[in-house]
């Protein structure tokens, strides 16, 4: 499992606390359990820990409680805000966090939002890693993710073997926040790509083609793998979620905040955002991105 060494909190490997195991923070819990770790795991449903804890992790009736003795604790939470809330608040885990331990920040919450959690771990002596991940929910569950790194070079040998049980391969970018600003660009693209995908097929039907055909065409030698399965879904009219609509739109709009700190313009990102969001209302937020396709939430 790697290093040998005692870490920070006294043991090696380290107890690795788990928190938010929904959509994506429940595959990933389970690869770590699988990988031999011990593992605690908190969520605001209770009731989402219950596979985990027949797997062999431990569920913990609060953040804190999870916090105890680990070694290496990992969010994977909805936003920014809500990892601060369970990071931050007085019951949270850095108020009971030893100093010295590895806050292993996986969630994709935006450059601003990293850096106010970084001076929070730095307030309370934890070393703060932000390493979100590129990948939906079969990559979490097979423990093929990018995970896309930032952080202190001392804190690589711990958290390694926690990145090699949930990812294909881990790129360190630079400092805490390399690895947040690489996932806006992933998803920024991804988003742009998924728009474009659904445009294509709405206006080969509005041309009289068959937009299976068109599907075809696009295979090679200029259509993207990602692209052509996320069409193939369109016209299946199958939303299960891989990457919820409303987390796509989540990262959208981090993308753009942090186009505009930067004064870059990103006029396809912002032309897509519109009606995207209208789809949100609708009430696909739940659904796989694709779902754009089936609302009529493609720009015009």
């Amino acid at each position: 499992m790697g290093n040998s060494d005692t870490n920070k909190s006294g043991t090696w490997p380290p107890t690795v606390a788990v928190l938010g195991v929904g959509q994506m923070g429940r595959p990933m819990a389970s690869r770590i359990v699988s990988a031999g770790f011990t593992v605690r795991v908190w969520d605001r449903s209770p009731a989402k820990a219950a596979p985990l804890v027949d797997a062999g992790a431990t569920a913990a009736s609060s953040p804190a409680e999870a916090a105890v003795a680990s070694g290496i604790l990992l969010t994977m939470l909805s936003d920014g805000p809500a990892v601060y809330a369970v990071m931050g608040d007085a019951e949270g885990l850095l108020a009971v966090a030893e100093p010295g331990v590895v806050w292993l920040q996986m969630s994709t919450v935006g450059i601003e939002w990293t850096d106010r959690l970084a001076a929070l771990a730095g307030a309370h002596g934890v070393t703060f890693v932000d390493a979100p991940v590129s990948g939906s929910v079969a990559p979490a569950e097979a423990g093929t993710l990018l995970v896309l790194a930032g952080g202190p070079v001392e804190a690589r040998e711990t958290v390694k073997p926690v990145m090699e049980a949930l990812g294909r391969r881990t790129i360190w970018l630079g400092p805490a926040g390399a690895g947040t600003r690489a996932k806006l660009v992933l998803n920024n693209w991804l988003v742009d790509l998924v728009e474009s995908t659904a445009e294509t097929l709405r206006f080969a039907g509005t041309l009289g083609l068959d937009p299976e055909l068109i599907i075809g065409l696009l295979d090679a030698p200029i259509g993207s793998p990602y692209a052509l399965d996320k069409g193939r879904h369109m016209l299946e009219g199958d939303f299960t979620p891989s990457f919820a609509l409303k987390h796509a739109v989540k990262d959208a709009d981090l993308a753009l905040a942090a186009a505009e700190s930067a004064g870059v313009e990103l006029a396809l990102t912002r032309s897509l955002l519109g009606s995207w969001h209208r789809a949100l209302t609708n009430g696909r937020g739940d659904e796989d991105l694709s779902v754009v396709y089936a609302d009529g939430a493609v720009s015009p």
